[in-house]
Parts: structure tokens; C-alpha cells; sequence
């Protein structure tokens, strides 16, 4: 896919561009409405193909349970393999989509993988994810940034102390998520593993408060996210921070997520999700 195509549509997804505006500057590129609309499905996610563990998998424990936030009861949604043993625990932070079920079948492949997994709401607090997934876009923009991340270290206590997990909780984040998991290696303590996937970088001030380990990865097309690469390796070095970082040369900004056929790339998400799965194990398990 033209690459202007998908710079544009990330300009939609992170302005917040009118939709009307974004059709017509997508049928200028393409050469007409037509040509428009049928190339947008490709760009849009496809959540009706998000479900590569069944929800009903055997193998597993699900459930949505409410913990206490900062601004209340926080929804979110739960994952862990059915066993006696107890196990590290994993906060699973959604894109600026909310929780949808994407994301909740990632949470349940980390269960899969021996991790209690839980995959919090951050639209709690306005009622909930919407369906639409622009109104989520949207909605997530209004959110008061300090409470949101105290909302997630609410999460973070909540595995810490749970009676299945062992008291090790490591973060994941995607996109919105991921700059959302820096942000709570920068203000919390209490995580030994945090894993920014395409994520906005912390402020540099605040490198050297952070005590955990990280494991960052970048797509090599994501130009907006990039640009904060040289900046923050810098202050992690100057700090004696333990991080690992990856490019994925040629991926786009949600390389990731398999319901975006437009950025979707199988090479840089297998391979990331097979390096995370070490590093956590590293990290919690031992």
C-alpha cells in the first residue's frame, strides 16, 4: 500500500482529522472517491478477525472484573491458564481504541504463554469502550493523563497482590499503550519488565527514575514515533538503564496488530512477540 495512504490515515488516527476531511485527501491519493471507499476496509480494523484464541479456549480462565482506581472501579479483562501454580502477572495496555477484542485476544495468548494477564479498560471512567472504534479515538484524548496512569498501577498492585500471581508483574503496551507503559516505568516501582511497542517516549528529566527493565520496539516506517528514539537511548545509557532495543525495518507504526491488514506484518509481529515472550520470562520467571 502507498505509503502517503498510510502517513495519512496515521494523521487521522492521532489529529483527530474530520472524517469528511480524511475521505477527501484519501481520494485525492487514490484518484477519486471510488477508489476511496474501497480501499478503506484495508485501513480500518477488521475486529471481526480478532479472535485468534478462542474465547471459550479450554485451556484457559476469562473473566471481566472490576478493581479499584484512582477514579473508581476500573473494568478490565482477565486471563490466566488453568493451574494450581501461581503466576507472574502481565498488565496488557490497549492502542487508542480501548479494550476490544484485540486486545483481549492478546491478553489471552499471554495467558497462554504462563502469564495471569490483565488487560484494563482506561475508558472506565466515561462508561466503557465504545463499539465505534473512531469514538474511542476520541474519547481517549479527553482522559486526564495523571489519573489514567495511576489507573494502571491500580493495576499493577492488583496482580501484585493477587493470590494466583507471584507478586512479579511486568507491562506491555501498544501504541497509546506503549507510550502508557513508559509511563509507568517512570512512576512506579513495582514492575520488573515493561515492554512500549511503538510507544511515545517518557520525558528525558524523568529517565533516571525508572528502576525496571525494558524492552522497546519500533517500526522502521513510524517517522512521528522515531524521532524520540536518539533522545531517550541517550538518557537510558546516561542513566545505566537495562533495555534492549529493536527496529523492524521496513513495518509501520501497529505492526503488530493482525486486525489492520494495512500495517499488519507478520515477520516483525512474530518475531516481537517471540523476543517479548523471552524477555518476560527472563524477567518474571526466574
Amino acid at each position: 500500500m502507498d505509503q502517503k495512504i498510510i502517513q495519512l490515515h496515521d494523521h487521522y488516527i492521532e489529529t483527530g482529522m474530520d472524517r469528511r476531511e480524511f475521505l477527501k485527501k484519501l481520494s485525492l491519493i487514490t484518484g477519486g472517491t471510488a477508489s476511496a471507499l474501497a480501499i478503506l476496509p484495508m485501513l480500518e480494523h477488521g475486529l471481526a478477525h480478532a479472535e485468534t484464541i478462542s474465547r471459550d479456549d479450554p485451556r484457559l480462565n476469562t473473566d471481566y472484573l472490576d478493581y479499584p482506581g484512582k477514579t473508581g472501579n476500573i473494568r478490565a479483562y482477565f486471563a490466566r491458564k488453568k493451574s494450581s501454580s501461581r503466576q507472574p502477572g502481565v498488565i496488557v495496555i490497549h492502542e487508542n481504541r480501548g479494550l476490544n477484542p484485540h486486545i483481549e485476544d492478546v491478553t489471552r495468548r499471554m495467558a497462554l504463554e504462563g502469564f495471569t494477564a490483565l488487560a484494563p479498560d482506561a475508558l472506565s471512567v466515561l462508561g466503557g469502550t465504545p463499539a465505534d472504534p473512531d469514538e474511542a479515538r476520541d474519547l481517549i484524548k479527553t482522559l486526564d493523563s495523571d489519573h489514567t496512569v495511576q489507573n494502571f498501577i491500580a493495576a499493577v498492585q492488583y496482580l501484585k497482590t493477587h493470590p494466583k500471581t507471584t507478586g512479579k508483574v511486568g507491562v506491555i503496551g501498544f501504541c497509546w499503550g506503549g507510550g502508557m507503559a513508559n509511563q509507568l516505568a517512570v512512576k512506579t516501582q513495582d514492575i520488573q519488565a515493561c515492554v512500549p511497542v511503538y510507544g511515545m517516549q517518557p520525558a528525558t528529566a524523568d529517565v533516571p527514575k525508572i528502576k525496571t527493565a525494558l524492552l522497546l520496539h519500533y517500526a522502521g516506517l513510524d517517522e512521528r514515533i522515531n524521532k524520540g528514539i536518539p533522545d531517550y537511548e541517550a538518557a537510558l545509557k546516561s542513566a545505566g538503564i537495562d533495555y534492549r532495543l529493536y527496529m523492524y525495518d521496513g513495518a509501520n507504526h501497529a505492526f503488530h496488530n493482525d486486525t489492520n491488514i494495512s500495517r499488519y506484518d507478520p515477520k516483525a509481529a512474530g518475531l516481537s512477540w517471540k523476543r517479548t515472550i523471552e524477555f518476560l520470562s527472563e524477567k518474571l520467571k526466574t
